[in-house]
């Protein structure tokens, strides 16, 4: 959510996370889960079932696990993405502290190149 900036595997895809992104950038509370989610939702009906891979799941506890090393409330559930904690969390993605999860991502170099720009071209506005 830190570097989307309206790319994505599919129409659907990219039309639903950005919604997302935009609630959260709203103040919306988010809850990180184990498993299928509504960021997975919008792939489901197209029979992708990309969400499911074991990779994808190796990469959301890679990411939860850099997350709570970097003192993100991944234990409080459901949190808000305020304007603090979402600059703390583009400097750590930046820095390299919470990518973890991206070794090996299709999207990786993209994400890179968007967090080298100063996050201008994402969605994601607190």
């Amino acid at each position: 959510m830190l570097t989307f900036a309206g790319t994505g595997y599919s129409p659907e895809f990219v039309a639903n996370f950005d919604a997302i992104v935009r609630r959260i950038g709203a103040g919306e509370a988010i809850e990180l889960i184990d498993g299928s989610d509504d960021v997975c939702a919008a792939l489901e009906p197209s029979g992708d079932t990309h969400c499911a891979n074991a990779t994808v799941a190796r990469r959301d506890r890679s990411a939860l696990l850099a997350l709570a090393e970097a003192g993100v409330p991944v234990a409080v559930r459901p949190f808000v993405v305020d304007g603090e904690r979402l600059v703390r969390l583009r400097a750590q993605f930046a820095n390299g502290t919470i990518r973890a999860a991206c070794r090996g991502c299709e999207w990786s170099d993209l994400c890179t190149s968007i967090a080298a720009d100063g996050f201008a071209p994402s969605v994601l506005r607190p």
